[in-house]
């Protein structure tokens, strides 16, 4: 009798890794559950350990598992860290708790929020941000970098652009930590409370420094939110250009429909 030839033409590794993948999305492999080894999935597979390795690579890249050192690879927690863009700069919320948006927002899902002001300098800013606080060229600007952690796991980092008029000689302009309130809370007694928002909002590949810098594995894009604040008089008065880990955020945006 003739052998019948195998009609699944895929590479083993690929094979390993469509089985683990329907795994994952069907629940038999939950949010926060153990892939087998590689050894396991060798043997189970009759193949070698190098190909067990590049199937679990294949879903490392497309952020449907985590290697954890010393202890093994994982699937990652399917739920996101929602931006709430609706309410997150809400002059309510900030008084009552007297936090940032990032950390109102990361406390109201149930996670620990932690914030680093890495740096906080003049120098003139990209020319899109200039262009949006409607700077002439060459003018310089308060550059302020944070980077956002949520259970010690970093989510984002923002850079914040203000114009060198409106942060003065107050803290936004010098110190790295700026009190009750956060930012907002100085705007605000500078005479620029937050009554307005725009928020574009676009996905991209990472560079090499945000890949390190956030952690991130292969083949995971980031989103890019570029925020501008606007006062009463509907003037912009600081720009922050987010970067967001595509597997770990999302964005949640409840709003009125204009006429």
């Amino acid at each position: 009798m003739n052998q019948q030839p195998d009609p699944d033409k895929r590479l083993p590794s690929r094979r390993i890794a469509d089985d683990l993948r329907s795994s994952i999305e069907s629940g038999d492999l939950p949010a926060g559950g153990k892939l087998p080894s590689e050894r396991d999935l060798a043997a189970r597979y009759g193949t070698a350990r190098n190909t067990a390795r590049e199937a679990i690579s294949i879903l490392q890249s497309e952020g449907l598992v985590v290697a954890q050192h010393g202890r093994g690879v994982f699937v990652r927690p399917r739920m996101p860290l929602m931006r709430l863009g609706a309410n997150r700069y809400s002059r309510r919320l900030r008084a009552e708790t007297g936090l940032s948006p990032f950390r109102i927002e990361v406390m109201k899902q149930g996670r620990t929020p932690r914030t680093e002001c890495r740096s906080v300098t003049k120098e003139q800013p990209p020319a899109d941000v200039a262009d949006r606080l409607g700077l002439a060229p060459q003018t310089s600007v308060v550059r302020r970098e944070n980077w956002y952690f949520a259970d010690d796991e970093p989510v984002q980092f923002g850079v914040t652009y203000i114009p060198v008029n409106v942060a003065g000689d107050s803290p936004l302009a010098s110190e790295k930590t700026l009190g009750k309130g956060s930012i907002y809370a100085r705007f605000e007694e500078l005479g620029y409370p937050i009554t307005r928002i725009r928020e574009e909002i676009s996905a991209r590949m990472p560079n090499p420094e945000e890949i390190t810098g956030l952690g991130m594995p292969p083949g995971v894009p980031v989103i890019e939110v570029v925020h501008t604040s606007l006062d009463a008089q509907h003037q912009p008065f600081e720009v922050t250009r987010f970067v967001m880990r595509g597997d770990l955020n999302g964005l949640d945006y409840d709003m009125p429909v204009e006429d």
